[in-house]
């Protein structure tokens, strides 16, 4: 049965603080099913009071969004096949604390920052160093559609299937707009990303900006949807179509200047999504 979670990187930014604890206090106001727990790299050093207090809440957490700068770390050419590498070790961290919370799932920004994909040759090696650890905590690595400064998302999962085909991946409806990219998924020709059963998971959020516009991204809100111009009827007439029942994210960011979550505006997005599933 397909489920419908919150990103906790809707609720906690840099506006309040990074409050983790913000999450209890509004947890009985989310019409959601469940989190998506985003980590952030400021947690390190309290990661494990972090993982307890989370174990502690008792809310479902089956996906945990690794922190971003680790794919970052890759794209600028950090060598992951040393265990003890910087990436290496946060990675741990991130598999160890989805572990305590119970998730069976950990998203990857795979490439990313201004190196982006622009030697995608470094992420064909990382990946599979980074499958066989998640995999050893039991979770299973999803590699999202993340976007791309030098060729586009949708090619790269194509060489990452090529190169590995029991890959999987989750599919961002965001990322794919900025290449417009939101409707080659719904073509006969990427059928196979669900019909082998790649894409495992949703981001469902919109975008409002024209192809690879940067402006409409970089350090902006990610919108809500129905505030931006992605086709919705179409994307849940696939979800049909594909026979998807899997776990849809959103990620529309709900705090302004002054932290306040707008609740509201979340439960409107999880209702959405709700209905296109039902039809």
């Amino acid at each position: 049965m397909a489920e419908i979670l919150c990103s906790t990187g809707a609720l906690i930014g840099k506006a309040n603080n990074r409050d983790y604890h913000i999450l209890q206090r509004l947890s009985g106001q989310l019409q959601c099913d469940g989190y998506e727990f985003m980590i952030y790299s400021s947690w390190y050093e309290e990661w494990e009071v972090l993982a307890d207090y989370l174990a502690g809440l008792g809310l479902h957490m089956p996906v945990v969004h690794c922190d971003k700068r680790i794919g970052e770390n890759v794209s600028y050419g950090e060598d992951i096949a040393q265990t003890d590498s910087g990436a290496m070790a946060k990675f741990r961290i991130n598999c160890e604390l989805a572990r305590r919370i119970g998730a069976k799932s950990l998203v990857i920004h795979l490439w990313g920052g201004m190196a982006s994909d622009q030697h995608f040759e470094n992420h064909l090696r990382a990946y599979p160093i980074l499958r066989d650890m998640a995999e050893g905590y039991g979770l299973d690595l999803l590699v999202e559609n993340v976007v791309c400064n030098r060729e586009n998302p949708l090619k790269h999962l194509c060489q990452l299937a090529r190169e590995y085909p029991d890959i999987h991946f989750v599919w961002d409806t965001k990322m794919a707009a900025f290449h417009q990219e939101e409707t080659q998924l719904y073509r006969q020709e990427y059928a196979w990303l669900w019909q082998q059963g790649h894409i495992r998971h949703y981001h469902v959020n919109d975008y409002g900006g024209g192809y690879m516009d940067w402006g409409s991204t970089i350090g902006k809100a990610v919108l809500p949807i129905g505030t931006g111009h992605v086709d919705f009827d179409a994307f849940f007439e696939h979800i049909h179509q594909s026979k998807y029942d899997g776990s849809f994210t959103v990620e529309a960011t709900a705090f302004g200047e002054d932290g306040i979550v707008d609740v509201e505006m979340l439960n409107r997005c999880f209702e959405r999504i709700r209905q296109g599933i039902a039809g």
